[in-house]
């Protein structure tokens, strides 16, 4: 469930970030704080983007970070960071992202199950809106809880 995942510790904001990839150091950094990646993972994440992974651009300027599990996946996870001002995702102009979320998952199925999570609230208008609209770690959690997202 999302809310299992995405605890308030692991909501962020930030201004003035330097980049994508200070935004997805950033954005790593609770699941890497409390052990559910490795280092390897935020290098396999950057390098992915770097290569042209401007697909976890998901619209709205919302961006998915997330690599393989063997990349250094010790627990499922998932962490919120929202950057202002937006940051341009692999330094391409058509990427402005100013929320990154970060996704760990041990397995296939896991990644899965979560995205699908993920897709059913950022395709709803109304919580998606709120989602992004939220300013704190509690504002956030609430729209997570919200229609069955827990």
């Amino acid at each position: 469930m999302l809310s299992d995942n995405l605890t308030p510790e692991r909501i962020q904001f930030a201004e003035n970030v330097d980049g994508w990839r200070t935004a997805v150091e950033q954005v790593a950094a609770p699941l890497l704080a409390d052990g559910s990646i490795e280092p390897g993972y935020v290098t396999a994440m950057t390098d992915s983007i770097a290569n042209g992974g401007t697909y976890i651009d998901l619209g709205f300027g919302i961006a998915l970070a997330h690599a393989r599990p063997e990349a250094g996946v010790n627990r499922t996870g998932l962490s919120y960071l929202r950057v202002t001002p937006a940051v341009l995702l692999n330094d391409e102009a058509a990427h402005p992202i100013d929320l990154f979320l970060c996704l760990a998952a041990t397995d296939p199925s896991g990644h899965l199950e979560t995205m699908q999570e993920l897709a059913g609230l950022l395709t709803d208008a109304e919580q998606r809106d709120a989602l992004l609209a939220a300013t704190t770690p509690a504002e956030v959690s609430a729209v997570i809880h919200q229609n069955g997202h827990e």
